[in-house]
């Protein structure tokens, strides 16, 4: 029988087990080792006010195929958002996101006139009279490109803010070709400005919030299907130390004290390994293993956030809108700054929250801005409620709260992320048996995880039948 360890059980590890258990039958064994007390990782669906809420990835894009596709192997039905738009807090005022955009690089002018100042909107209409834009063949850095082309304007009041709700970093610290991959492909291609290259890459319907999808009972029903789905053994409160070699296969470290799940020499057996992990966690397992892997993960830095959720009163009306972004520095009209990045209106935005308590979440943290992170629980809740009543006039008192914390959660897509993803792979393709998957690879939301995870089952069943 052949045995494989994942070390990670969230969405990557997990959905890698899954397609180990559909690529190599019911006879192989499979074991997940998970850290933490409970598998899913970024996927947490927990109780608020008696009702199933996500504190942390609420949805996923479907206009790449491999999450939606996942979900709907695994039986679950997904619901798409309402027709309640985003609006964003930039420049001093609230105003409509504009749809005619790439993570706000705009197609045109005119999209973003409601956002910008008539300068700004100026800046906008004469990029396409600039120079011929050519890219050089490794990544750029995407904010001083947007600056040199559009102006500061643009950067600030609309491409940081959407950033932000992603990798929880601003333009100026992430690559073109790392967070903008089509954008940079039709520049490669001949497009001549961003403009141009914009165009192409806007979806067929922008309207509403069809280009995503959730499930009416939270992610989490994806991280139990899966488990169940895979018949792995799943190992929680396990920490894995060390991975080595051992004859043709290799040797696991675990962390914990022996128990019933952890045999007394502490140590596991496999005939191939799958690495889930965050990038701190694989750049200290892969050391001695495969050290330019290991110094490559060593290079990514992360952000940490924190997602408020508030569960208000049922009836509590709330701005007809599915959430505001907030860009950074952004103050109310007494000059006090918002220490929130964005609210999430989630009774706005999915309709089957229906008639019961008035659920919101605001999201707090920036890449190399802990700021209000670092209060406690009880003081993040009061400052995201005093942020909300200043945007919204929202101030009724929750029925109940919930703080969860994603310390080092987002992986930081720099200038270099490409190559040192590049080093990465080439490294660990070296050692037959191992393989890697998750975030920090090839992007950071739930259709990306997945890929990694089945390039990662594929490569492992491709050794263990060879």
């Amino acid at each position: 029988m052949k045995r494989v360890a994942v070390v990670g059980g969230g969405v990557s590890g997990l959905t890698a087990a899954y397609r180990l258990r559909r690529l190599l039958g019911a006879d192989a064994g499979i074991t997940v080792f998970e850290k933490t007390t409970a598998p899913g990782g970024k996927l947490r669906t927990a109780e608020l006010a008696g009702v199933p809420y996500d504190v942390g990835a609420e949805a996923f894009l479907v206009r790449r195929p491999e999450m939606l596709a996942l979900v709907r192997e695994l039986g679950l039905d997904v619901v798409h958002p309402t027709k309640a738009r985003a609006k964003i807090h930039a420049g001093g005022a609230v105003t409509g996101l504009p749809p005619g955009t790439v993570m706000g690089v705009p197609a045109s002018a005119e999209s973003v006139a409601g956002v910008l100042s008539e300068a700004g909107r100026q800046a906008v209409e004469a990029e396409p009279s600039l120079p011929e834009l050519r890219l050089p063949g490794g990544d750029v850095p995407l904010g001083p490109l947007l600056r040199e082309r559009f102006g500061d304007e643009l950067v600030d009041r609309l491409v940081d803010p959407l950033l932000g709700g992603v990798y929880a970093g601003g333009a100026d610290g992430l690559g073109l070709r790392a967070t903008m991959p089509g954008l940079a492909a039709a520049l490669a291609s001949g497009a001549g400005s961003l403009t141009a290259a914009g165009a192409p890459q806007l979806p067929a319907n922008p309207s509403g919030g069809g280009g995503f999808a959730a499930l009416p009972g939270g992610l989490g029903a994806v991280i139990d299907r899966l488990t169940t789905a895979s018949g792995a053994e799943l190992r929680t409160g396990l920490p894995v130390c060390e991975i080595g070699r051992h004859g043709t296969g290799w040797r696991l470290r675990i962390g914990a004290a022996p128990t019933a799940h952890a045999p007394a020499d502490n140590t596991f057996e496999a005939d191939a390994v799958v690495l889930a992990v965050p990038a701190p966690s694989a750049r200290r397992l892969l050391a001695d293993l495969v050290p330019a892997a290991s110094a490559a993960f060593g290079e990514v830095e992360l952000a940490s956030m924190a997602v408020v959720a508030l569960a208000l009163p049922p009836g509590t009306a709330l701005p007809e809108a599915s959430g505001i972004l907030i860009g950074a520095g952004e103050s109310d009209a007494s000059g006090k700054p918002y220490a929130s990045k964005a609210f999430t209106f989630s009774s706005r935005k999915w309709a089957h929250y229906g008639t019961g308590p008035v659920l919101v979440r605001g999201s707090v943290g920036r890449f190399g801005e802990p700021g209000a992170l670092q209060f406690d629980d009880v003081e993040l809740v009061r400052v995201v409620r005093d942020d909300l009543a200043r945007l919204t006039g929202v101030t009724a008192a929750p029925v109940e709260t919930l703080v969860t914390r994603w310390g080092g959660g987002l992986p930081q897509y720099g200038t270099g992320h490409l190559e040192r993803v590049e080093r990465i792979e080439k490294a660990v393709a070296a050692v037959p048996g191992l393989a890697i998957a998750g975030a920090t690879l090839h992007g950071v939301g739930l259709p990306a995880c997945v890929a990694t995870a089945e390039a990662a089952a594929q490569r492992i069943a491709a050794h263990l039948t060879a």
